[in-house]
């Protein structure tokens, strides 16, 4: 009883097949991927971009509105 075995396992595969379904499950895991994905790109973005306006803002010295809006839309950067 310490473990479970195949069968346990093939048993909830089953019993979650049957409650959820097939295409209930692959939309779920396509939604988990490209929120993976984005969160990847996000973090490799993110860290350039901050790197880069620290830099800009040490050398400029800048102190306009906009220079410091630099906000980006992750959904409108992959629609577009």
């Amino acid at each position: 009883m310490g473990t479970f075995s195949i069968w346990h396992w093939l048993v909830v595969l089953v019993i979650v097949l049957l409650v959820f379904g097939t295409k209930k499950l692959k939309n779920l895991g396509s939604d988990l991927g490209g929120a993976v994905k984005g969160f990847k790109d996000g973090v490799k973005d993110g860290g350039t971009t901050d790197a880069n306006a620290n830099a800009t803002a040490q050398v400029g010295q800048d102190k306009s509105p906009t220079a410091e809006k630099t906000t980006i839309d992750v959904e409108a950067k992959t629609k577009s």
